[in-house]
């Protein structure tokens, strides 16, 4: 006749096993969302900066300036589109448009600094709104310390 505890601790070792697989399989899971969540942050404001120079290389000034937030019909006050010519026109001093380049991306507040480089020691710090996506340019060459 088998004994009250002759089957305690049966099946321990498959049980530790599963335990462990759960903990490595959370670990990696951790580390897979980290690593996402580092590279996809600002992917919203990459392609909206995107969008804004594909439409400079196609000479839609009118829909590149519609992503700052102003349109002809109701002009931003502080950057009128003689302004937006004159920054992003045919004859800015940005002259190699088509050769830009995201080099950095720096969530700060409630925005995202984007530092584009055009080449030949060329760059400008560009803002863009988390929310709204609205472009403009950076207020602050890096992100002032929040309280």
């Amino acid at each position: 006749m088998a004994g009250y505890l002759a089957t305690y601790g049966a099946g321990e070792e498959q049980r530790e096993r599963l335990r462990k697989k759960l903990a490595l399989g959370a670990v990696i899971l951790l580390a897979v969302a980290g690593v996402l969540y580092f590279y996809l942050k600002n992917f919203r404001q990459d392609q909206q900066v995107k969008k804004f120079f594909e439409l400079l290389q196609k000479h839609d000034y009118t829909a590149a300036y519609a992503l700052w937030g102003c349109t002809q019909a109701k002009p931003c006050p502080e950057y009128p589109f003689k302004n937006f010519m004159e920054d992003w026109g045919p004859q800015s001093s940005r002259d190699n448009i088509a050769s830009y380049s995201i080099k950095r991306s720096r969530s700060c507040g409630s925005g995202v600094i984007m530092t584009i480089d055009f080449g030949k020691n060329q760059q400008e710090k560009l803002w863009v709104e988390r929310d709204s996506l609205v472009i403009g340019f950076s207020p602050w060459p890096g992100c002032p310390a929040f309280k």
